[in-house]
């Protein structure tokens, strides 16, 4: 089991940058696919980006693709998130998660952190 805590987030203007942590109680690069979601009000919980063991390989969402960037620190047990170009449709609760499939979608994944507020203003 792991614990994830998510850090980094806040209110930006549009075309802004944010840069998402989230810190791993263990080492999970060997263990875990790790990833980014997000979930706005009244909206279903959305994968933005994974990163797969080892980081060899990395996946996005069409509607974050060529903005946004996941990487790993592994001797902090760190997940970073690089949100460039912000929109207002960027506004939501951002949750790390690690499990054990390559997928975007929220349900293949074990465990959560409990998430970190983006907001984008226009």
């Amino acid at each position: 089991q792991v614990q994830l805590v998510e850090s980094g987030g806040g209110s930006v203007q549009a075309g802004g940058s944010l840069r998402l942590s989230c810190a791993a109680s263990t080492y999970t690069s060997s263990k875990y696919i790790m990833g980014w979601f997000r979930q706005a009000p009244g909206k279903e919980r959305e994968g933005v980006a994974i990163i797969a063991i080892f980081g060899t390989t990395t996946m996005y969402s069409d509607s974050v693709k060529g903005r946004f960037t996941i990487s790993e620190d592994n001797a902090r047990n760190t997940l970073y998130l690089q949100m460039n170009s912000l929109k207002p449709e960027d506004t939501a609760m951002y949750y790390c998660a690690a499990g054990y499939r390559f997928s975007l979608s929220a349900g293949t994944f074990d465990f959560w952190g409990q998430g970190t507020q983006v907001t984008v203003s226009s």
